[in-house]
């Protein structure tokens, strides 16, 4: 793929490493970072970020073909793999580093985004409000090496056992058909 058919995504729900996981299958997508964006310190630590102290979402930022996979398409999987109506939280996870949140990229994706929110919204799919901040992105910070991959590295991990594997398989499950080969 040309880097001129690239585009970037960058989200917030919860871990990132359940989204990186799910978004690492999925056809049409480069790569997937973890990292923390929506913070105020320059260059946070993983431990000052789970503190609270930064402000930072824990998210990914996916590079993708839009000509494979689209914005609207990554959003429609992101809005099934997490729990978009619990303000900051997701499962046992709990702080704004957890918040869920759409960093858009363009006023397209801001338009996009808002679009989908407001569609299933609309359609009532969930019984609570939809909370999912729709922000401008800002600088995003890679996460720490250990963090990347974390899943694939290490899916007999509790964490990874009983909270990312179950995500994982609910995507597989629902989007197959956009599942990259070999996954």
């Amino acid at each position: 793929m040309s880097t001129a058919s690239q585009e970037v995504a960058t989200l917030a729900g919860g871990c990132f490493w359940c989204l990186e996981a799910v978004y690492d299958q999925l056809k049409g997508v480069s790569s997937v970072e973890s990292g923390y964006m929506g913070g105020q310190v320059e260059h946070p630590t993983y431990e000052a970020v789970c503190m609270g102290r930064t402000g930072h979402a824990e998210v990914v930022q996916i590079r993708f073909d839009p000509s494979v996979v689209s914005f609207r398409d990554i959003l429609d999987i992101f809005f099934v793999i997490h729990d978009p109506t619990t303000l900051n939280r997701q499962g046992n996870d709990v702080g704004t580093q957890y918040r869920s949140a759409i960093f858009y990229h363009s006023p397209e994706q801001k338009a996009v985004a808002s679009d989908v929110i407001a569609t299933l919204t609309a359609e009532r799919l969930y019984d609570n409000p939809i909370v999912t901040e729709v922000v401008p992105a800002g600088p995003f910070y890679l996460a720490e090496a250990y963090h990347q991959e974390y899943f694939a590295r290490n899916p007999s991990q509790h964490y990874c056992t009983y909270v990312v594997g179950p995500k994982v398989s609910k995507f597989r499950k629902k989007f197959a058909d956009r599942l990259k080969a070999g996954t």
